[in-house]
């Protein structure tokens, strides 16, 4: 296929300087940039934050630490997470996240869950398939 065939939206280079974070949950700030099957987001939790118990039916999380600490339950162990550390999330397993200081770590998800998307034309280079891998949440 050339680039001709192919239906890309988006430029496969992208920046998040100047731009505004996605905010999830109070004191969270997130970018992201994705494709037809995963999604890349550097996250960043303000001191205090808290990310209250929650599942990903249809998504796996993967995620290092750049900076920071935070504790995180996953399923029914929690750990203290500092740079370096590196957590799977499978899908449809519960978690919660704290920092009391905040944190910075980068998060890979796949399928790409849209409500990490703040701006789909802007932050989705899309293939042939347009997406339909993508889930709600």
């Amino acid at each position: 296929m050339n680039e001709s065939d192919r239906a890309v939206t988006g430029s496969p280079f992208s920046n998040w300087e100047g731009r505004e974070p996605l905010s999830l949950f109070p004191n969270v700030g997130l970018h992201s940039i994705g494709g037809e099957q995963v999604l890349l987001c550097r996250v960043r939790y303000e001191p205090g934050a808290v990310v209250p118990r929650h599942a990903h039916e249809q998504t796996e999380q993967v995620m290092f630490v750049l900076e920071g600490e935070l504790e995180m339950t996953v399923g029914e162990e929690t750990r203290h997470l500092g740079a370096g550390d590196v957590v799977v999330v499978n899908r449809g397993v519960p978690h919660e996240l704290r920092s009391e200081g905040g944190c910075a770590f980068f998060e890979a998800l796949s399928p790409v869950p849209l409500d990490h998307v703040a701006d789909q034309q802007q932050d989705l280079v899309l293939g042939p398939d347009q997406g339909r891998l993508h889930v709600a949440r």
